[in-house]
């Protein structure tokens, strides 16, 4: 039995210890808001996965994370290679890989510097430079990505890196093992090369409009609206990298036929013809995006379906009579090799910004007999976004997140088509 003048002395005694071990009310407030500020606090993402691939042309590395982190890229002379670190950790202690292609890397390795760093080393053939760097969120079935882009450079200019690069870590006094993660990244259709003196002119053309809806989807979406609200954000992307003029074929829901778009890129001497569409197909398990550039043949019998509905357009809208077969022959007789050669070149850098965004169908780059991409003189692409009849595409089409990452993506494949016809490429 207690007495009470004992349980009151117990009582206070506890109150006072409980008091005394407990941090001030401020310190309490601000202790959740310091942890959330504090990154070196949480725990560091982990890396899944690392691949490389290699041509002459250009390289890319791309990290599997569970999640966004800080990074760093930095050049070494001796031996020559590029170091990447990031904040993250790894189960293995050291990994040594061989790219997929031979070109501009010869050999890669993975090591753990510090319990949440990774160091990847980039051994190189010759010269090259970062051409862009960025960070992808999660998103569907795909883990969190950093992509390093790699491009051909000359020793003066590789050189040149160097030595700001010693000259920044002398300055902070860092070691390499220390490198200051400031993650800075490339934006949307910039490059370290773009050099262009004079700003190429990109004409983006959203399918059909008017009367002509195009594909729907069984929720009622319909393939105009999609492609043109598409269309005016790729815009804003590309204009805000200032590199770029862009215009759009239709910027309201108005129709054109298939001949006035192509008119219209030739008339103001386009340096690059983008035709968006998102259709759709009687298979509902068909879907991702895909690239499409001019050919004889189609690539399968999709891409045959695909196009013949295209070309159908104007006459299904009713508002102007067929194609002359004959004038279609002509044109497509004097299709410009070079033409060809660059509408390829397009598609490809698109394609290559693409894959490590979203999911692409299999043999994403693809040929077919679109009459919109007729121009003998403008290269031209058509990008498929989705299919509208696969449950999973219309919702990525109506997401945000995917659009935006999807534009970023394309903003940067035109970056590096106009980068590469710069130098040749």
């Amino acid at each position: 039995m207690i007495f009470p003048a004992v349980r009151a002395r117990l009582i206070f005694l506890a109150l006072v210890c409980v008091f005394l071990n407990a941090p001030p009310v401020a310190a309490q407030e601000a202790a959740p808001a310091e942890a959330a500020g504090n990154t070196n606090a949480a725990t560091p993402p982990a890396l899944l996965d690392s691949r490389v691939t290699a041509t002459q042309d250009r390289a890319r590395l791309v990290l599997d994370l569970t999640t966004p982190t800080e990074f760093a890229v930095h050049t070494v002379a001796d031996p020559m290679s590029v170091v990447v670190e990031l904040r993250a950790q790894t189960g293995d202690a050291e990994d040594t890989n061989q790219p997929a292609g031979d070109g501009l890397i010869t050999s890669y390795t993975v090591d753990t510097p510090g319990s949440q760093r990774v160091r990847v080393t980039l051994s190189l053939a010759g010269p090259a430079q970062v051409q862009q760097s960025y960070i992808l969120d999660a998103f569907e079935d795909q883990p969190a990505r950093l992509v390093i882009d790699l491009v051909p450079d000359t020793a003066e200019n590789f050189a040149a890196n160097v030595r700001d690069t010693q000259a920044e870590e002398a300055e902070v006094e860092t070691t390499p093992t220390e490198t200051a993660l400031d993650g800075r990244q490339t934006a949307p259709g910039e490059t370290a090369t773009a050099t262009d003196a004079v700003r190429p002119l990109v004409v983006i053309d959203p399918g059909h409009g008017g009367v002509d809806g195009g594909a729907r989807a069984t929720n009622g979406l319909e393939e105009k609206n999609i492609v043109l609200a598409f269309a005016l954000k790729l815009q804003n992307l590309l204009v805000e990298t200032g590199r770029f003029d862009v215009a759009l074929t239709r910027d309201t829901d108005a129709f054109l036929t298939l001949s006035e778009r192509v008119a219209l890129a030739r008339q103001n001497q386009a340096d690059l013809f983008i035709s968006l569409h998102a259709d759709s197909f009687d298979q509902a398990d068909v879907r991702g995006a895909s690239i499409y550039t001019r050919g004889d043949l189609a690539t399968s019998d999709l891409d045959r379906v695909l196009a013949e509905n295209e070309n159908r357009a104007d006459l299904v809208a009713g508002f102007s009579p067929p194609e002359d077969e004959g004038a279609v022959d002509v044109l497509v007789d004097f299709l410009a090799r070079e033409t060809r050669r660059q509408s390829y070149l397009a598609g490809q850098a698109l394609i290559e910004q693409l894959e490590p965004s979203v999911q692409l169908r299999r043999f994403p780059l693809r040929q077919a007999d679109f009459f919109v991409l007729n121009s003998p003189d403008i290269p031209s692409v058509l990008i498929e976004l989705g299919f509208l009849s696969n449950s999973d595409d219309t919702q990525n089409l109506t997401t945000d997140a995917w659009l935006d990452r999807v534009a970023a993506a394309l903003a940067r494949g035109v970056a590096v088509y106009f980068d590469g016809r710069r130098t040749g490429q």
